[in-house]
């Protein structure tokens, strides 16, 4: 089984720590660069952590891959 890797988009303040476990950080402060953010992540992710604001500038649906990956997941606001 291949594991992918963890990647957390949003709010540099929200996300950057994150980089310390190993997620891939993709900070995105504005709503088109969140937009931009989704479309460039990485192939072998399997996680997005989410800020709120993040969600909100993706939509209800924000699109997965094949395979129903990437999961996504919301952090609280």
């Amino acid at each position: 089984m291949t594991v992918g890797r963890v990647a957390a988009l949003g709010e540099r303040s929200r996300v950057a720590g994150l980089a310390l476990a190993g997620a891939v950080v993709m900070v995105a402060d504005a709503p088109d660069a969140v937009r931009r953010a989704w479309r460039s992540l990485p192939d072998d992710v399997d996680l997005v952590l989410l800020t709120a604001a993040a969600a909100e500038a993706l939509g209800p649906e924000p699109g997965v891959r094949t395979g129903g990956r990437p999961l996504i997941a919301v952090m609280p606001p």
